[in-house]
């Protein structure tokens, strides 16, 4: 568990505002600032942890069962295609689920795409992760 102050800690303490849209005994979500697209919102943990491979088990299980609810409601109320969750944890040291509302021909911009540079590095990026799953 982080005991760092961050933006979220701050919004889950009502220390600042949020443009909250659900909140139970143990998560919160509200619309980002920076929006992706109308409706963008992100759903936290309120057990401040940095990374997801951080949090326990059980929590994030139900973390993922809300960021699931929440996106059929977001589909139904917005009238998008289909939400896109995304994990990147590197802008707040707080775990967070951006969950970004999508249309089929809104031409946003995906991952940038890359290769690998032979069959063995590929092979090689196979064995790693077969391993470490040992």
């Amino acid at each position: 568990m982080s005991t760092e102050e961050t933006i979220f800690t701050k919004i889950i303490k009502k220390e600042i505002p949020a443009s909250i849209v659900y909140e139970d005994d143990e998560s919160i979500a509200f619309l980002d600032i920076n929006p992706v697209s109308k409706g963008h919102t992100l759903l936290i943990t309120k057990d401040p942890h940095p990374w997801m491979t951080d949090i326990p088990d059980d929590l994030i299980g139900r973390t993922f069962i809300k960021a699931k609810k929440l996106m059929i409601v977001m589909k139904e109320a917005i009238g998008c295609d289909y939400v896109q969750l995304t994990i990147t944890g590197t802008d707040v040291p707080h775990f967070h689920i951006h969950l970004i509302p999508r249309y089929f021909d809104d031409s946003l911009i995906s991952w940038p795409k890359t290769e690998y540079e032979s069959p063995e590095e590929k092979e090689n990026y196979i064995s790693k992760i077969k391993n470490a799953l040992k």
